[in-house]
């Protein structure tokens, strides 16, 4: 600002300014989020949407001291050095890849999030969805992690949707399959991937076979 325009702005007035912008974005968001909640009837206006995607997860981010006070750690007995985000978007799918893979429509994905409860992040998702046409989609669809805070606000919220566990969680969730099948078993557990990952999760055949694998072989107490 000094160089370009020839102003002195100190670092208190950005923070002041940036406070203020952002409980004005807060307050609006929350009439919006209450706006949507009211609805007793869903409201059909415009075209329908082919497919209509939400996708949300959570994720840990440093704060100042005074934001974890009273706060528990992931380690017991130590205090809290980061707060949980909540993120979501929203977007919308009309096309495939040759391959017959979905592809994102270009530039419709928005985006909101905030530090607070999964109660509280629900109501926020169900409006920002609510605000992309979520009442006038032929086929609706929810992509999350696994978390199980995730599912309950899909039943709460978002009921009778299709559930997507996103790739990259659901190998993940797989290689833990692996090792509590093969403990301390390198090579197994890469076989066992090999055909159970490459050959079925990749492809889309993998309806079944998982919760079968795990009752199976449940996993060894350690």
């Amino acid at each position: 600002m000094r160089v370009l325009a020839g102003l002195e702005v100190t670092t208190k007035s950005v923070e002041r300014t940036a406070e203020a912008i952002g409980a004005d974005i807060a307050q609006r968001e929350q009439a919006e989020i209450q706006k949507a909640l009211q609805l007793e009837l869903p409201v059909v206006v415009g075209e329908p949407m082919r497919i209509l995607y939400v996708q949300m997860d959570g994720t840990g981010v440093p704060v100042v001291k005074k934001e974890t006070v009273g706060r528990q750690g992931k380690s017991a007995g130590q205090p809290a050095h980061t707060r949980e985000v909540k993120l979501g978007c929203v977007f919308s799918q009309t096309r495939w890849d040759k391959q017959g893979y979905p592809i994102r429509d270009p530039d419709s994905t928005t985006y909101t999030g905030a530090i607070e409860s999964a109660e509280e992040f629900g109501r926020r998702i169900y409006a920002e969805a609510w605000g992309r046409g979520w009442s006038r989609a032929l086929q609706k669809v929810v992509i999350g992690d696994g978390a199980e805070w995730i599912w309950n606000l899909v039943d709460l919220h978002f009921p009778g949707v299709i559930q997507i566990v996103d790739l990259y969680h659901a190998r993940q969730h797989l290689w833990e399959v692996a090792r509590r099948r093969f403990p301390n078993e390198e090579g197994k557990q890469k076989a066992w991937m090999k055909i159970h990952q490459k050959r079925l999760l990749d492809r889309g055949k993998s309806k079944n076979w998982l919760v079968h694998s795990v009752q199976s072989n449940p996993p060894t107490p350690n």
